[in-house]
């Protein structure tokens, strides 16, 4: 069926020449590997951000080690990194306890690598975002008797996330794209998909203006749910400004 779509919709001289079904695993691929990328540098944002508005250094100084190495090293070296340290580290972790040989599959190492990398950047944006809140928003919700995880998910965390949402959007964006930085570790992503369609059929160019396409469709909806979620956590302050 989706090798007969641009048939369908008026296209003839265009198709998926039967690689149809790769690039839509490809595609499966790439967003499971962003959704759940996602997920980690949003948890390791939060904590990092809590770190780093630490009073105490010794929480701040491993933070701010963090952010400055990963803001500071291109994407690609890290994931090169990461990913042959953490067999490094693995394999003599199993050698040393007399375990059997335990290899990271490429879709995990690819999530912790982009969760590790990107958990940098949304740190920052964190960070920024929590000193926006007002000061007396904590402080009465001290005086009001709310502990410390009722204070953070009832009044921090709801304003925080009006001002975090546009470096969250652009932060999701970025990693949506370095994605594609995947396929050198050997995971089946949208782009080695594309790249092994085209040098199958000899029309790499084709192919990749496909797989562009498609993560282009990505983002368009991507931006939608941003736009949806940017009102939702702005209504009440725009009800404010009225």
């Amino acid at each position: 069926m989706i090798d007969n779509f641009f048939e369908v919709v008026g296209l003839p001289g265009l198709s998926m020449q039967g690689f149809g079904p790769l690039l839509l695993m490809g595609t499966w691929m790439t967003i499971k590997l962003s959704l759940l990328s996602l997920a980690v540098s949003v948890i390791l944002g939060l904590i990092g951000a809590s770190a780093k508005l630490s009073s105490l250094a010794i929480a701040r100084l491993p933070a701010q080690m963090y952010t400055t190495l990963i803001r500071g090293v291109p994407d690609l070296v890290l994931m090169l990194l990461i990913f042959y340290s953490l067999q490094t580290w693995l394999t003599s972790l199993t050698q040393s306890l007399g375990w059997n040989y335990i290899e990271i599959d490429p879709f995990s190492a690819g999530v912790i690598t982009l969760g590790f990398i990107y958990g940098a950047y949304f740190t920052e944006t964190f960070r920024g975002a929590m000193l926006s809140v007002p000061k007396g928003q904590r402080e009465a919700a001290v005086a009001y008797g709310l502990s410390r995880s009722q204070r953070f998910f009832l009044i921090t965390f709801p304003q925080m996330m009006r001002f975090a949402l546009p470096g969250i959007g652009n932060n999701w964006l970025v990693l949506l794209k370095a994605t594609a930085l995947v396929s050198i570790i050997g995971l089946a992503d949208l782009v080695k998909a594309a790249q092994d369609a085209g040098k199958s059929t000899f029309q790499l160019f084709y192919f990749l203006v496909l797989a562009a396409l498609i993560y282009l469709l990505i983002t368009t909806l991507s931006n939608i749910v941003l736009r949806r979620l940017a009102r939702k956590y702005s209504a009440g302050s725009r009800e404010a400004l009225q």
